[in-house]
C-alpha cells in the first residue's frame, strides 16, 4: 500500500473509531440515565432531591461536547486543514526570511 493510501486508511480508521465511541457514549448515557431515575424514584434513594436530574444534565453536557468534537470540529479541522495551515505558516516564514535577507543585503551594500 502506498504511503498516501495508508495515511487515508489510517485517517478513515480513526474517524470510524471516534464515531463508534460517540455512539457507545450515547448508549451508555441513555442506559445510565434510566438507571439513575430508577435509583432515585423507584428505589427511594433520596427521592426528595431529584439528584438524578443534575447527574443527567452534567453527563448530557459532556456528551454534547464529545459529539461536537467528533462530528463538527473534526469534520472541518481535519488532516487536510492542518496541512494547509502548516503550508501557510511555512510560506509566511519564508517570506519573512527573504525580507530580512534583503534588508541585511541592503544595509551591507550601503556605503558608510
Amino acid at each position: 500500500m502506498e504511503p498516501s493510501q495508508q495515511e487515508l486508511y489510517e485517517y478513515a480508521r480513526k474517524r470510524v473509531r471516534d464515531k463508534k465511541r460517540v455512539y457507545f457514549h450515547f448508549i451508555l448515557f441513555f442506559v445510565c440515565s434510566i438507571f439513575f431515575y430508577i435509583i432515585n424514584k423507584c428505589l427511594d434513594v433520596d427521592p426528595q432531591d431529584d439528584w438524578y436530574l443534575w447527574a443527567i444534565t452534567a453527563w448530557a453536557f459532556i456528551f454534547v461536547m464529545h459529539f461536537i468534537k467528533v462530528f463538527v470540529t473534526e469534520s472541518f479541522i481535519n488532516k487536510k486543514w492542518e496541512q494547509e495551515q502548516i503550508a501557510k505558516l511555512v510560506a509566511r516564514q519564508e517570506r519573512r526570511i527573504a525580507q530580512l535577507e534583503k534588508k541585511v543585503e541592503k544595509e551591507n551594500n550601503t556605503p558608510q
